[in-house]
This record gives structure tokens, C-alpha cells and sequence, in this order.
């Protein structure tokens, strides 16, 4: 499948890796924050690739885009992370053309994620999209298929009840704590990182251990007293981390940073201590599991605990796929229109200047040669030969790439 913005030998990638494959070691080291992916993309721009989008969560890092041979997607992966093309090559994935656009459907709407129903992707596809595009790496077929894959993911939000229930890794988090930690009402529990999942396990915290001993520590101290002013929580300064560390019982880890921020070094411990890491890359070394009471617990772990909710979600699959299937059905349709349309009008115009030779000749050669009636049935058997080229193409049996070839090959045409 190719674009006919771009040369025909180009080909439309996925590539990428997620939970499936990597763990959560590997996936931190193939993992991309802003900005890694502003450098990924002005090398992409810099490789003349026309098309581009970049995602990295804690669950994958994947690359939408046109290519040669999805080398040059994963060497941008590599290039850009610590990741290494052997260690991409034992986990990674590559789908191409139609499988391609499967993949993202599947991943923007949730059914791809490692708990079924999670939207959270969706917003970080079109923060991406947005990304691309402002730096001129965005074309139409990219815009059109995220727009449809972010049509089928509000879809599928309203007209199912796949992302019913409370179910994600911070409320898994927090039904881990309720169930191994006794009395956690009264126990100290400090929150070191303020994103989006250390926000969501706050507020899960607050709501249901009714504990008033959770305290905040964030590199950037007001984000952290912005989100404890709506809780009413303790802030302490970042300076003060290894202090709050001794008082805690729980410690829930949910920074952004690209090396461990907690090990063995910085605690000095009196009492057990439970340590959820909810980071990518991991933010917790396991090196404090040589310490005497400490628990460490990784999200991949978390994510791992199924319950009756995920199994009611998983009824709802089917009414999502056919939600994927009938946007995804229109967005192909489109894509072939886009794709042999060129190919159509220089047919017709090749057509027409046939017609218009051989009515010139004929009126030389016929003596009141009605040329009027002529070109009115000449362009009648035109718009019928054009329609049954067209009809052809739109079939879903026919093969468009080898057709248009072969439709251009025979009448000597070359589409603009």
C-alpha cells in the first residue's frame, strides 16, 4: 500500500515493541522522552522521511510512518534511545501496509493495552500526531488514519463499557497496598513523582485508605503542592528524599527519569518497607531487595492482577472490533480513492487525447463529418471505459498496487 504523496516504493510501518514481548527493563532502555523524540524526528526530516509518528509509554515504543524497509524506522528507534538493533530484533514487531493500520486501531482504542479498555493512549497518539505535524512530518494519509483510529476510540468509549469499572495500574496499585499492608490507614506513605500515573495513584490513595499521612515529593516542588492543595497532602522538598524514605512504610515511585532515582545507597531502614515502582524506565534499583524487609513491586506485576472488572471488559470486545472494523472499512475506501485516482484522470486524459487525434483525422478524411456528435459519443464511451477502470479498483478482491502498474504500463500513462 503506498500513498500517493510519497514514491511508490515506499511502504506504510509499524514498528515498535511493548509489553508482550519486552520487559520492563528492555522497554526502558528502548524508551523515548520529549526530547529523544524531537531528535528522532528532525533525523527522520533530515533521512527525507516524509511521514512520521512517534510513540513512548511504559508499555511500548512504536513508529508509524512511510519507508523503504523498516530498517530505517527501527535505526531511528535505536539511534535515539539506549536501545540496541539486537536487542530490538529479539522483542520488537513490524507490520506493514494493512497490517499497519490494523495495529494502530487496535492500539489507539485500547485493545492493544496491557489493561484492556485503558484510553490513556489515544490522548499520547494525538499529542504525538500533533508533535509531527508541527514540524512538517505529517502527511494526509497519516492525519486521515489518526482521525479515524481517534473516531473509533470515542466511539468505542461510548457505545461500549470496555473501559467500564475502576481498573488501571494505579488503582491496581492501590488494591496491591490495601490488601498486603495492615492498618494502612495509619501508616506513613510518601508519593515520590507527580505524572499522570503518580497523580491518578494519589488520588486512588486518598480515596480509599482515608490515610492523612501521604506525602508528596516532586524534583518540581510546585507541581507537587498544585496536586496536594486538591487532596490536602504534605509537600516536602526533593532535598528531603532519603529523610522521608526512613519514615515511610509504602513508597509509590512514579517519576519520569531515565536512571534509578531510589537504591540500597540512600535507605537506612528501622522498619519494612514497600516499594511500588510504577516507572518506565524502572526508577527503583532491585539492588534494594538485598536490604532485610523491603518489597519491591513492579507495575508490569500490578498489571498482571486480573479481576472480575477486566473480565466483564473482555465481553465487550467484539462490539469494539465492529466499531475498528465499519471506521476502518471507510478509511480504506478513501485510501484506495486517494491511491488510483491520479491514475483514473490520466487515463481519461490519455483517452481524450486519443479521441481528439482521431476526430481530427476523421474529419479530414469524411466529407460533413459531424464532429459535434462525434465528441459527444466519444466522451460517452470515455466516462464508461473510466467507470468500469474505476469499479475495478475499488473492488476489495482486486490487488490496486499491481492494477495501477498494469493499467499504466498498457496505455503508456504516468500519474501525477
Amino acid at each position: 500500500m503506498e500513498n500517493n504523496n510519497v514514491p511508490k516504493h515506499l511502504y506504510f510501518y509499524s514498528v515498535g515493541l511493548s509489553y508482550k514481548k519486552a520487559d520492563a527493563e528492555v522497554r526502558g532502555q528502548f524508551s523515548l522522552d520529549a526530547v529523544a523524540k524531537t531528535r528522532l524526528l528532525e533525523q527522520a526530516k533530515n533521512d527525507g522521511i516524509e511521514s512520521l509518528l512517534v510513540t513512548s509509554t511504559c508499555n511500548r515504543t512504536e513508529i508509524y510512518g512511510f519507508a523503504e524497509h523498516p530498517f530505517q524506522l527501527i535505526k531511528l528507534i535505536c539511534d535515539n534511545s539506549n536501545g540496541s538493533v539486537d536487542a530490538f530484533q529479539k522483542v520488537g514487531f513490524v507490520y506493514k501496509n494493512q497490517e499497519a493500520i490494523n495495529h494502530m486501531f487496535r492500539v489507539g482504542t485500547g485493545l492493544d493495552s496491557q489493561i484492556l479498555g485503558d484510553f490513556e493512549i489515544i490522548s499520547q497518539i494525538k499529542t504525538s500526531f500533533t508533535h509531527s505535524k508541527s514540524m512538517g512530518l505529517a502527511n494526509a494519509f497519516m492525519e486521515r488514519l489518526v482521525n479515524a483510529v481517534i473516531q473509533a476510540s470515542k466511539r468505542i468509549k461510548t457505545e461500549t463499557e470496555i473501559s467500564s469499572g475502576a481498573t488501571s495500574v494505579s488503582f491496581a496499585s492501590v488494591q496491591y497496598i490495601l490488601k498486603n499492608v495492615e492498618d494502612i490507614s495509619n501508616k506513613n506513605i510518601l508519593l515520590f513523582g507527580t505524572g499522570k500515573i503518580g497523580r491518578n495513584t494519589c488520588e486512588n490513595l486518598v480515596k480509599h485508605t482515608k490515610n492523612e499521612h501521604i506525602t508528596l515529593i516532586n524534583r518540581t516542588k510546585d507541581k507537587a503542592e498544585k496536586l496536594a492543595g486538591k487532596l490536602n497532602l504534605i509537600v516536602k522538598d526533593y532535598s528531603e528524599l532519603h529523610l522521608e524514605l526512613q519514615k515511610a512504610d509504602v513508597v509509590v515511585v512514579a517519576t519520569g527519569a531515565q536512571n534509578p532515582t531510589v537504591d540500597k545507597a540512600i535507605l537506612n531502614l528501622k522498619k519494612p518497607l514497600l516499594i511500588l515502582d510504577l516507572s518506565i524506565p524502572k526508577n527503583v534499583h532491585e539492588n534494594v531487595e538485598e536490604l532485610e524487609g523491603v518489597t519491591l513491586i513492579h507495575m508490569d506485576y500490578l498489571s498482571q492482577l486480573t479481576d472480575e472488572t477486566l473480565e466483564n471488559r473482555k465481553l465487550h470486545i467484539p462490539a469494539a472490533e465492529a466499531i475498528i472494523e465499519e471506521i476502518k472499512e471507510e478509511f480504506v475506501t478513501w485510501m484506495k480513492g486517494r491511491k488510483f485516482a491520479p491514475t483514473i484522470n490520466a487515463l481519461k486524459e490519455k483517452l481524450n487525447a486519443i479521441k481528439a487525434s482521431e476526430l481530427d483525422f476523421q474529419s479530414k478524411k469524411i466529407a460533413d463529418f459531424n464532429e459535434e456528435q462525434a465528441e459527444i459519443i466519444s466522451n460517452r464511451i470515455i466516462q464508461k471505459i473510466t467507470t468500469h477502470f474505476a469499479n475495478h479498483l475499488k473492488d476489495d478482491d482486486t490487488m490496486v498496487d499491481e492494477s495501477i502498474e498494469w493499467i499504466e504500463k498498457v496505455f503508456k500513462i504516468k500519474a501525477s
